[in-house]
């Protein structure tokens, strides 16, 4: 008898596909074809859980992560943010969703989700703003299950902030303290559209809560509630001597000295 051999998936056909037109590859597996695979999506978390950072900044909201910063997730983070594979930004968006339910669950009412702002040079060197696009995206997919949320860029960085990496605990929040500011025109608007609405504050990485908080400390200074914080993924407490990936949060990537930079 002869063995029946089954036909490729239309998936299969598609990888082959963008692998010969693009020469991509996973970014979890470096399987040939599209830039996440269906079984490395599949493989993404679907609950997210409260990661409080070590130490944890005075007053932050709570913070949800759907994922460890590690693997397949920080890849995902890394290609979307700096090497701009901006196909990656749905299945992020995802995960912010995710994180977004978790931090919603005793939530009522009309939602703002306000990105963590980047610095303007990032944004022109990399020609997009990447957490502004997942968190529209993410909550584009809240919105189509029902739920009342908005985007709103209420944030702008003041001149001076410097990058993040290598910095320590103390090193960001020093660096971060008094760096946001809310827009005006934007806090005008929330205040005809939105006037009772709970603001939730996201972002691409949780690494030590500075960032967040600084953002979290910018709306409450013009009398904003910042009900939880929501991410896609969070970095792993630290251990001494190992080595660890770093992340410089709002203003780019790193990895520690000890492995290769991208």
């Amino acid at each position: 008898m002869t063995d029946l051999v089954p036909w490729p998936s239309m998936g299969s056909f598609r990888d082959a596909l963008d692998d010969l037109v693009l020469g991509g590859s996973c970014v979890g597996c470096a399987r040939p074809g599209r830039l996440l695979c269906p079984r490395c999506r599949l493989a993404l978390p679907t609950i997210a859980q409260p990661r409080w950072p070590t130490p944890t900044p005075p007053g932050l909201a709570p913070p949800f992560a759907a994922a460890d910063y590690d693997g397949t997730t920080r890849a995902m983070v890394l290609g979307l943010k700096e090497r701009r594979m901006l196909a990656l930004a749905r299945p992020l968006s995802s995960l912010l969703a995710t994180a977004l339910v978790a931090a919603l669950v005793e939530v009522e009412g009309p939602v703002v989700l306000v990105p963590v702002p980047s610095r303007v040079s990032s944004v022109r060197q990399r020609g997009h703003d990447p957490t502004h696009t997942i968190t529209r995206l993410a909550a584009r997919s809240l919105a189509a299950d029902g739920l009342d949320v908005v985007v709103a860029r209420m944030l702008h960085l003041r001149p001076g902030v410097l990058d993040q990496a290598g910095l320590d605990a103390r090193g960001r929040s020093v660096n971060l303290h008094g760096s946001m500011a809310c827009h005006s025109a934007a806090l005008r608007a929330l205040a005809v559209r939105r006037s009772r609405a709970r603001l939730v504050v996201c972002d691409d990485v949780l690494t030590t809560g500075a960032t967040v908080r600084e953002a979290q400390r910018a709306l409450e200074a013009v009398g904003l509630q910042v009900r939880a914080i929501a991410v896609v993924a969070a970095t792993r407490k630290r251990r001494p001597g190992v080595a660890t990936q770093t992340h410089s949060e709002s203003s780019g990537v790193r990895l520690s000295p000890s492995t290769a930079t991208h």
